[in-house]
């Protein structure tokens, strides 16, 4: 692929990719209007925000992985953008609580083909040795969106209205549509699917026979808790420690900060991959213990502007394996599986992230904890359940990774 092209593409696919985080982040930036304009209540905004859209997104990735293994990876990617921009759209015009949900139910399944297709796209596409860069820099749209979510859907929310929100964030989705299929153009699969028949759950059978990937998928799933369990409470530690509930609306730049190491933490697993591949695991342990200091401090500590800044710099280390994740997973599949295998990686790492962290680190607070720091000793507690299984999975997944690796994957691959 010529290096123009090539940079144009990573680009559009990120790009794409803040988009998703926008919408899908926008119930959240507007619940409280909502709940007002709609007399609702917060469990309603609840059900909007998680399981509306967390349930379908996590259970579609591994049917729309294997869809997106059989068909157009770039079709894939314009149809889901077109539909889960559309929703965000017309959820602008919602005038009842039924509206928004099948609206929501439609944006988690659409966003559902995103991330399996362009794992593959980007996997058929880019040199296995700058892989863990490529899918590093494409993940940071993740914290970019979430940022721009607060910082857009907030201020057009505060000056117009929700409505307007919905329908501005919605728009550029759907007008980058035919730019995404005049400019993508699909690679050429490296194995043919059609020399494959095992259905979909044979399929999904041979890729978790090898340890290296079930290790690869419990220990990131370890670190997807600690992420959802920090996202679900932050608000909580500064309103109910630190007594400063303004907090949570600056806190949102440490998520543009958390772009830029996730980029950093995928060029530094390609350059530890130069003397041994399996090495890049070592940024998932990173990731699991380094923000353990920070954390420690930032969580207990009577010194709010401290304990913030430390609170910051703690996500910015313990986010940073998102790209280097999603990248290791390709390494361990053939060409024919690489959208199943980034679905299989979502589904797990959603179900494990929505479902165990939070509800475990709410029920310490209320049932084993308590005082002003009893979220502050639960969320630790669930970081360092979470880092030492992260730490001792992923050691055990570079033990497997020789034998698990693809055969021929890197001589194959052309480079960029």
């Amino acid at each position: 692929m010529n290096k123009k092209i090539a940079y144009g593409t990573i680009l559009l696919l990120t790009l794409i990719y803040i988009f998703s985080f926008i919408d899908r982040q926008i119930v959240a930036v507007l619940g409280s209007q909502i709940r007002d304009s709609l007399m609702l209540s917060n469990f309603h905004i609840g059900l909007l925000y998680g399981p509306a859209f967390s349930f379908i997104y996590a259970i579609s990735g591994i049917p729309m992985g294997r869809l997106t293994d059989r068909t157009s990876r770039k079709w894939m990617i314009a149809i889901g953008l077109f539909t889960w921009s559309l929703m965000t759209v017309l959820s602008g015009f919602a005038a009842s609580f039924t509206f928004l949900i099948v609206a929501r139910l439609f944006v988690g399944l659409s966003q559902s083909m995103l991330s399996p297709a362009v794992y593959s796209y980007m996997a058929d596409s880019f040199s296995h040795q700058k892989r863990a860069t490529i899918f590093s820099i494409y993940a940071s749209g993740i914290f970019i969106g979430v940022g721009l979510s607060f910082l857009v859907g907030g201020a057009i929310s505060l000056n117009y209205d929700w409505q307007t929100a919905m329908i501005a964030v919605g728009l550029p989705g759907i007008i980058l549509v035919p730019i995404v299929l005049w400019y993508l153009k699909e690679p050429e699969r490296l194995t043919k699917s059609e020399l494959f028949e095992n259905n979909l759950m044979g399929e999904v059978r041979l890729i978790l026979l090898k340890p290296s990937v079930r290790w690869h998928l419990i220990g990131f799933s370890a670190l997807a808790c600690t992420g959802y369990t920090l996202l679900a409470f932050i608000s909580t530690l500064f309103s109910d420690v630190y007594g400063r509930p303004e907090l949570i609306s600056i806190y949102g730049f440490f998520m543009f900060g958390v772009a830029g190491t996730v980029i950093l933490s995928g060029k530094c697993a390609d350059i530890l991959a130069k003397k041994n591949p399996a090495r890049r695991f070592w940024m998932g342990m990173i990731a699991a213990v380094g923000g353990i200091p920070f954390y420690l401090y930032g969580l207990f500590t009577t010194n709010t502007d401290l304990g913030f800044i430390s609170m910051g710099i703690g996500v910015l280390i313990s986010s940073s394996y998102n790209g280097v994740a999603a990248a290791l997973l390709q390494y361990f599949v053939h060409s024919h599986q690489r959208a199943l295998a980034g679905g299989l990686y979502l589904f797990v790492i959603s179900i494990a992230g929505f479902g165990l962290g939070p509800p475990l680190t709410g029920w310490l607070s209320d049932v084993i904890y308590s005082g002003q720091f009893a979220i502050s000793k639960a969320i630790i507690t669930v970081i360092l359940i979470c880092s030492v299984i992260a730490v001792y999975s992923f050691r055990k997944a570079m033990k497997y990774y020789t034998e698990d690796a693809v055969s021929g994957d890197q001589a194959n691959i052309v480079s960029t």
